[in-house]
């Protein structure tokens, strides 16, 4: 095979190690200076990262192409071959000790299709050389049973001549599989006459023929092995007669050219044959399937007994019609270095050309020929990933993605345009709207109800880019959004393929290289793609060209399509393309996500060991202790009061409270921990099992909704005397998640099926952030802090100002308009939106600072 240089760049070096060590070194040079330009560009790291880790993929995709595909194609072509099936090879261009090793793979292969094509023709062969004599000795019995012939001596003596053959033969055939290649000859003088004419003798019981011999001279006398010589007279004979029509006439002679050579030549009164057929009559399984009830191994008998004695034998011209075979061999053989065994069929190309004296035979022989020993295994092997992942992430029905790669690099080129150098606002949903649907449309799932609830409540969380301006809530938004979306496009249930499903969006990179690899490689083959690549460029140029000149000679045009079009900078071209790789390729792995999701139920942690009753009951018996003793403290605390805490711990009650807020929420987490490992390992087989857990695990719940009301008050207690804050009102949203988890926990334990526990934990979760987004947290926050300046006279100015434009409305008409203004003069200028970047956050945000006070001072 010739290697190919662009489809395998490393092909030509000659060393595995070297190899591997060019891979990695220019993998690391291609993050190196994509880092290096993101940097330099401005890019952020979370966007650097990926773009980087991408870029390092990419490059060894492209180097390591062909590197390890001959190990997999000789995994299948091994697994064809346990088979019976020896026609695969394995790409060989490779000067590597992978290359070396695909080549001697590939002449086992050949080694192994000849020796099974032997074997399949040594049968045949031994079928053939036994029927010839068996059909003349069944003849002979039938005659004998129909009266036909006398037992006399005459018919005895030629059943056991043909006995005798048979005994012959077989040891002859075992001759041929002897493994050592030697084949003795036992030559002794043989007088030509009678062996024409026993021959015949034993021909004429088979066929409806007319036999005709001449030996000249008639005492002709030949040293040779007599038992082969037979098989040589017998089997043209037999193939002659074959190809006759009934009553034809068989002609056989026999003569001595010179002192030093015979020949023996039957003519046959058949058809003929096809030219080009003069030499492969003589192979094995040349003439099977012809119709005339032989396997072609006669002659190739024949041939070989030739070769033994030193002599040859092939096709002469007949000059009319049927054919003439003639053998012609010395009349003293000596030491003979010719073939062993019977030829074998060679491959295409390997015979050599007849002479111009030889004609074809009258037989009409054929057989199937195997597969060319260089034939290349046309199914794909499956590649690394593919072998890594097949049982848990198996790709099947993927030849190539088209449709979901161009929309998934239309989304990136989009996002590349709207999302540089501007706030997230309208254009950041667009985006995220199209990149949704194009992983939805492609999903074999996206009619099942989970399925539509997740892409409801996703769409819900996504405009919280447009509703509000604080960054922090759109990232909490968009993290669940992907947890929605990976659990709908898995079909995860459990909790560890929730965890697994989320997992496998990053890793849908790594696992969509294959299926990304057919893609291009098949749009570089379409006819199409290049001409409209090559009008798109062309149009951009005209419109880039044109635009620029028309909005730099009317101040109208310009203000018109200066929002449309981006900055050419180079930092800008840099960052655009970043996020062109980011965007279009977050969109591809959910695609590919959605296109072929992994079997993430099948990621089962092992069965536990179930434990003995008492060896769970005490730790959770001891939990359920130090939660009772919690719970006593927290009610001598309440119906002690201010006076009391002060008294026992030396802290003002606020204090107390904000002391442990923090320790109570990791405690209910830690609770549902504890409940899990308990469910897992502790038996559930009887009864009594059943309500023991129950009993237990339902008393510990119970104290945990105490622990999260006790985090509440706390919280609660602390926040009206030090005010309220964004992280302060997202710890209670969060502890006050956990109580409901623990409520479904319960009633998983009531029902005692839990299947559905992770997709309501999830789906209330993203309840939960919907109406924390719906009330403006900012602005719910500032407003707060109004109202307990309003009642206190305290408020923290510096606070106020460090929230984000949901919260300056309202600190604008809260606060006295002098305070309003140490606010507003401490947060950072709001940008100026274009319509790409809309946000009604920060609209109203505009709108209040425009109505506010013109002459407002801090004081």
């Amino acid at each position: 095979m010739t290697p190919d240089p662009a489809g395998r760049p490393l092909d030509a070096v000659g060393s595995i190690k070297l190899k591997i060590g060019l891979l990695v070194g220019l993998s690391v040079v291609a993050a190196a200076l994509v880092a290096e330009i993101g940097s330099r560009a401005g890019a952020p790291l979370w966007m650097t990262l990926p773009v980087t880790v991408a870029a390092a993929l990419a490059v060894t995709q492209a180097l390591a192409r062909g590197m390890t595909a001959p190990l997999r194609e000789m995994t299948a072509a091994a697994a064809r071959m346990a088979t019976g099936d020896y026609s695969l090879r394995v790409t060989d261009t490779s000067a590597d000790e992978v290359g070396r090793l695909a080549r001697a793979f590939n002449t086992m292969a050949v080694d192994l299709a000849t020796a099974d094509q032997q074997r399949r023709r040594l049968v045949a062969t031994v079928s053939h050389e036994l029927r010839t004599p068996l059909t003349a000795q069944r003849a002979l019995l039938e005659n004998l049973v129909d009266g036909v012939v006398r037992p006399d001596d005459v018919a005895l003596a030629s059943a056991l001549a043909q006995a005798e053959r048979l005994s012959d033969l077989v040891g002859d055939l075992l001759d041929i599989t002897r493994v050592d290649g030697t084949a003795d000859l036992d030559l002794a003088p043989v007088r030509v006459a009678d062996l024409v004419a026993d021959a015949v003798a034993e021909a004429r019981l088979a066929r409806d023929v007319r036999y005709v011999t001449q030996v000249r001279p008639e005492d002709l006398t030949v040293t040779g092995d007599a038992g082969r010589l037979a098989q040589v007279v017998a089997n043209l004979l037999d193939n002659a007669a074959r190809h006759s029509p009934a009553g034809a006439t068989v002609t056989v002679l026999a003569s001595a050219d010179d002192p030093e050579r015979w020949s023996l030549e039957v003519r046959d009164e058949g058809p003929g044959i096809a030219d080009g057929d003069e030499e492969r009559i003589f192979r094995f399984g040349a003439a099977a399937g012809d119709g005339g009830g032989g396997t072609g191994l006669g002659l190739a008998i024949a041939s070989w007994v030739c070769e033994l004695h030193g002599g040859s034998i092939a096709v002469v011209p007949s000059g009319s019609t049927g054919a003439r075979v003639r053998a012609v061999l010395p009349r003293r053989p000596g030491p003979v270095a010719g073939p062993t065994s019977p030829p074998v069929t060679h491959a295409p190309g390997a015979t050599h050309r007849p002479t111009a004296e030889e004609r074809p035979m009258s037989t009409e022989h054929a057989v199937p020929a195997l597969p060319p020993p260089a034939a290349t295994a046309t199914s794909r092997p499956p590649s690394a990933v593919d072998g890594a992942l097949r049982e848990i992430w198996p790709e099947s029905g993927l030849a190539t993605a088209t449709t979901p790669f161009l929309a998934s690099l239309a989304v990136g080129a989009l996002g590349a345009v709207v999302l540089p150098e501007r706030n997230l606002g309208l254009g950041a949903l667009v985006v995220l709207l199209l990149g949704g649907a194009v992983i939805l449309l492609v999903s074999p799932r996206r009619t099942r109800p989970w399925t539509v609830l997740s892409a409801a409540l996703a769409v819900g969380l996504g405009s919280f880019v447009v509703l509000r301006a604080a960054e922090w809530l759109a990232v909490l938004a968009l993290l669940v959004v992907a947890l929605l979306v990976t659990t709908a496009l898995t079909d995860a249930r459990r909790l560890t393929a929730v965890l697994a499903g989320a997992l496998a969006w990053p890793l849908s990179g790594l696992r969509g290289l294959p299926l990304l690899s057919r893609t291009a490689s098949a749009l570089s083959r379409h006819r199409m793609l290049w001409p409209v690549l090559r009008t798109a460029a062309v149009s951009l140029v005209a419109l880039v060209v044109f635009g620029g000149l028309f909005a730099s000679g009317d101040a109208i045009f310009g203000s018109w399509v200066s929002p449309l079009v981006p900055d050419l900078a180079w930092d800008s071209i840099i960052l655009r393309v970043f996020v062109l790789v980011l965007v279009g390729g977050v969109v591809l792995a959910g695609a590919y996500l959605s296109l072929n999701p992994p079997r993430v139920e099948t990621l089962t942690p092992p069965a536990p060991r179930p434990v003995r009753a008492w060896e769970w009951l005490v730790p959770v018996g001891l939990v359920v202790a130090v939660f009772a003793v919690f719970v006593v403290a927290q009610a001598s605390a309440m119906w002690g009061g201010h006076d009391y805490v002060r008294r026992v711990t030396g802290m003002s009650y606020a204090d107390y409270v904000h002391q442990g807020f923090g320790q109570l929420t990791v405690a209910t987490t830690l609770t549902l921990l504890t409940v899990a490992l308990t469910v897992r390992r502790a038996p559930r087989t009887t009864p009594r099992d059943r309500l023991l857990l129950r009993v237990a695990l339902g008393l510990l719940l119970t104290l945990t909704l105490v622990v999260v009301a006790s985090a509440l008050f706390r919280m609660s207690v602390y926040q009206d005397a030090f005010g309220f804050t964004v992280l302060r009102v997202l710890v209670d949203a969060f502890e006050l998640w956990l109580g409901l988890v623990v409520v479904l926990v319960m009633v998983a334990g009531i029902r005692w099926s839990g299947w559905w526990l992770p997709r309501a934990a999830l789906v209330s979760a993203a309840v939960f952030l919907l109406v924390l987004g719906a009330v403006n947290p900012e602005a719910w926050v500032a407003r707060q802090n109004i109202e307990r300046f309003e009642a206190t006279g305290k408020v923290d100015v510096d606070y106020l100002a460090s929230l984000g434009p949901d919260a300056t409305p309202v600190v604008l008409e809260g606060l006295p308009a002098g305070l309003a203004a140490c606010v507003v003069e401490r947060q950072s200028p709001p940008d100026a939106d274009d319509p790409l970047s809309w946000n009604l956050g920060r609209t109203r945000a505009a709108e209040a600072l425009e109505a506010a006070p013109a002459d407002a001072r801090c004081p």
